[in-house]
């Protein structure tokens, strides 16, 4: 009897690396992010930005020395998925950052994350690891007014910014306590 190997109705890409979380590795993220874009023949922008400012996250505050930190970029259907996961998983970054001066040359990678893509989160990992994600759809969609609601091609995660046409979590009298359920 003849058995065929059932194969997914979409392709599923992914491209993953191991890098030191430095100034370099995180360079060297954006680069090679990149380059499997244009290989992959997708738009490199905003993708481009969003590997840069998470990658820069890693390597500044998600920095343990001897640990690395890992790019992960998953294409889904019309979904591309950034994850980069690192070694500092007690340093959930807030949902939204405070920018306390106008003036200051950092602090503002996730504000520019979350403007980019359609959605993100962070994802607790096995210890003692953290996963900061960001979905990007890669067609052409519908103005956020006119949306079904639907969401990326990922399941629903446990913290973040999961749907652009929902109140921000940070909205939410109960989300002061940033407590994360499992799954």
């Amino acid at each position: 009897m003849n058995q065929k190997t059932a194969e997914p109705a979409t392709p599923v890409r992914n491209f993953n690396v191991q890098l030191s979380p430095t100034p370099r590795g995180a360079r060297l993220a954006r680069l090679l992010g990149a380059e499997q874009l244009r290989s992959w023949e997708l738009p490199m922008d905003p993708a481009r930005q969003i590997i840069a400012e998470l990658a820069a996250n890693a390597a500044t505050h998600g920095r343990v020395p001897g640990r690395d930190f890992r790019l992960t970029l998953y294409v889904v259907a019309d979904t591309l998925r950034v994850e980069v996961t690192d070694t500092r998983g007690e340093r959930i970054p807030e949902s939204r950052a405070q920018v306390s001066d106008p003036d200051a040359e950092s602090g503002r990678g996730l504000f520019l994350v979350e403007a980019l893509a359609d959605r993100w989160g962070v994802t607790e990992g096995r210890f003692p690891h953290k996963i900061v994600w960001a979905e990007l759809r890669l067609t052409a969609t519908e103005p956020d007014f006119l949306s079904s609601g639907a969401s990326g091609a990922f399941p629903e995660e446990t913290w973040g910014r999961k749907n652009p046409t929902e109140p921000h979590p940070s909205s939410h009298p109960e989300a002061n306590s940033q407590t994360h359920s499992g799954g």
